[in-house]
């Protein structure tokens, strides 16, 4: 494949659930050890056997429930409120045995209500709260009465007092730990669906640069190429070995215009090719080593004056790579820029093992300002008086489509270093295909 795969994390749903699933636990042991506490310690007669029951019912759905996390199916929002629903119903069962509404622990119903207005549509959270609202209210009515005698350590409402302290302890403890993730897994769901609108976006930008250059390199190519045939007659009817000095300088001139056409041409063939759908199967597996210095021997044939320092490090023999155009312009582009820059230094290192290869390229230029660090590479922006900043744009989206990414930093020492990593094994997997 061209293209690394990626692991896509647990929707924010199934976390939630599983968060839910973590609370219902802690809920139920908490219970049952008051429970266990107010008849054995308090000596308060308690159903045991109908308050088992309930117990029994819910720890059976938390099985269910713990299967349901594990199960890859995306989690909906209605199995989500049924969820709630339950917790509802069995602390309803739980409390019509245990007091009714005058169990001090009457209000966690309210943590049921906190989690479906964190998590759910207001729909849903509405719905919560009729039913809350119900089944506190039917509890006012009907309920097995506690009967807080003499046996009990402390008058009733002394208890009944510790049962409210205990239970707001309780309560503020689960909601900042348990309501709080669900709050995180929801803003994490916000921020990929972020990137994922920015992602989008990048790939209409690009789309309608391919179109554009699509355009241009087709309306080009038919000027270039008579250019390119009246350079070639130009230089039948000046030959250079006629031994006459301004004809020659004429036919040197001329030699000079057919290379920058050549190249032109080569451009376009270039932009012609990433403009449709730029495949890994156009280029030619080489090795790391290899490519990197044909790359670096092309480019200084065109920055002549720049002084670029190069630092090979990795196992030999070398790992196979890729030759393919859109890549080779993404790294000559960021070699323009650094060129740009710093012309007096520029340090190209690269290292490689089996499975990545890391490509630093530095300069000693002014640096990176705060709106170029948050620009650059993610939409059309150049420091330069002349420049749409395209190539850094496309050098971006160009190593991103390879699986590999680029960051963009400001040196202690002064100047950027730009970093490029690349999965070798995705391309080398790409080359034996």
């Amino acid at each position: 494949m061209f293209l690394t795969a990626r692991k896509d994390p647990k929707s924010s749903t199934t976390l939630n659930l599983h968060h839910l699933f973590v609370l219902r636990i802690i809920s139920i042991a908490g219970q049952v050890l008051a429970i266990g506490v107010a008849a054995i310690w308090l000596e308060i007669p308690l159903p045991i056997l109908p308050l088992s029951l309930v117990f029994s019912m819910l720890v059976m759905w938390n099985l269910l429930t713990w299967w349901r996390v594990r199960w890859s199916h995306p989690i909906q929002s209605w199995e989500f409120f049924l969820q709630i629903v339950i917790d509802v119903l069995g602390l309803t069962g739980v409390l019509y045995f245990a007091g009714g509404a005058t169990n001090p622990f009457a209000w966690f119903y309210l943590l049921p209500l906190m989690i479906a207005a964190t998590v759910l549509s207001n729909g849903y959270t509405w719905a919560v709260a009729g039913l809350t609202t119900v089944c506190y209210s039917l509890l006012m009515v009907y309920y097995t009465p506690l009967h807080l005698g003499g046996n009990s350590h402390g008058g009733g409402f002394e208890l009944h007092v510790f049962g409210m302290w205990f239970g707001f302890m309780l309560s503020a403890g689960l909601v900042a730990y348990f309501v709080a993730g669900m709050a995180n897994s929801l803003r994490d769901r916000d921020r990929n669906l972020a990137q994922a609108r920015e992602q989008a976006l990048r790939d209409e930008r690009l789309v309608a640069l391919g179109t554009l250059a699509a355009g241009a390199a087709h309306e080009l190519g038919t000027p270039l190429g008579t250019m390119a045939i009246v350079t070639g007659d130009l230089l039948q009817e000046y030959p250079a070995e006629n031994g006459n000095e301004p004809e020659s300088d004429l036919h040197e001139k001329l030699e000079i215009i057919r290379s920058q056409i050549k190249r032109c041409k080569e451009a376009l063939s270039i932009i012609s090719a990433s403009a449709g759908e730029a495949q890994s199967v156009s280029g030619e597996p080489v090795a790391v080593d290899r490519y990197l210095e044909q790359l670096i021997a092309q480019w200084r044939t065109r920055r002549t004056a720049a002084n670029l320092k190069c630092g090979f490090h990795g196992e030999r023999p070398s790992p196979l790579i890729l030759a393919e155009n859109v890549l080779s312009q993404a790294l000559t582009n960021i070699l323009d820029n650094a060129a740009d820059a710093s012309p007096d230094f520029i340090e190209l290192k690269a290292s490689w093992d089996a499975v990545e290869l890391v490509i630093e390229v530095t300069d000693r230029g002014p640096g990176l300002s705060a709106v170029a660090s948050e620009s650059a590479g993610k939409r059309l922006f150049t420091s330069k008086k002349q420049g749409l900043g395209l190539g850094l744009f496309l050098a971006h989206a160009s190593v991103e489509r390879l699986g590999g990414s680029i960051t963009l930093f400001n040196r202690e020492e002064g100047g950027v270093c730009t970093r490029i990593i690349l999965p070798l094994l995705s391309l080398t997997s790409g080359a034996s295909q």
